[in-house]
């Protein structure tokens, strides 16, 4: 089956990148494209986007050895790929991306952190902004460059990937520094904010589980319902 016709943003920030790519990933996708599951993909995230109806399995399975090829590229490169992938229109694109950026997290540098956070401000959903959120996390290596910053930008996802870019550390985590961006942006009311605080305190308390309890009830008036909830999920802590 052929791919649908698209046209592609021409700004990568005139990086370069490999004029072929983009035509084999075509043909690594084509066969696992079934419209008939578009729909209800679309549906699931609020018809945003659009999509080829590929699942996730076969788009990696696809994409693996082209992105695996792509090793030893630098950052420059990578980051141009993804750009390419980011200016189409249907999802599964984007997905793409962000397995190469993922896979080859180790290639970027802190100083690549500003441009990695830029792909968050673009084609924005939890679904692409929470795995940037990791690959930044990686880059970070316990460290915390560009992340105050973030935490104040005016754009909500960016916010999103400050809360989140500790999880998984476990002993690694700045407690401080986590307790303090919760209490930073508790008083939001945005509902991705507020899951965002609980998702990652809640990920800590696998660690510490003592340490959130008696953060979330000390400061259970100004954390919103969903982040205590979210934050208490999985232990039950006294009232």
């Amino acid at each position: 089956m052929q791919l649908v016709v698209r046209q592609a943003s021409n700004d990568w920030h005139n990086l370069p990148m490999s004029s072929d790519f983009l035509p084999q990933l075509d043909s690594a996708l084509a066969p696992f494209i079934d419209p008939s599951r578009a729909p209800a993909m679309r549906a699931y995230m609020r018809d945003q986007f659009d999509y080829l109806g590929i699942g996730t399995p076969q788009r990696r399975t696809a994409a693996k050895p082209l992105l695996k090829a792509l090793a030893g590229s630098g950052a420059d490169v990578l980051l141009a790929q993804a750009w390419q992938l980011w200016a189409l229109p249907q999802r599964e694109y984007q997905y793409v991306a962000l397995d190469l950026l993922a896979m080859h997290w180790k290639e970027f540098k802190i100083d690549d952190i500003p441009r990695l956070l830029q792909f968050c401000r673009e084609k924005s959903w939890w679904d692409t902004v929470d795995a940037l959120a990791s690959t930044v996390g990686d880059v970070l290596r316990y460290g915390h460059e560009h992340m105050d910053a973030a935490l104040k930008h005016e754009n909500m996802w960016m916010r999103r990937v400050a809360v989140l870019h500790q999880l998984g550390w476990r002993e690694h985590v700045d407690v401080n520094r986590l307790f303090e961006y919760s209490l930073a942006l508790a008083h939001e009311k945005e509902f991705f904010i507020q899951k965002a605080i609980g998702w990652a305190l809640r990920d800590f308390a696998r660690h510490d589980a003592q340490t959130v309890r008696t953060f979330t009830l000390e400061q259970k008036h100004r954390l919103s319902p969903l982040t205590f909830r979210e934050a208490n999920k999985h232990f039950k802590a006294p009232e």
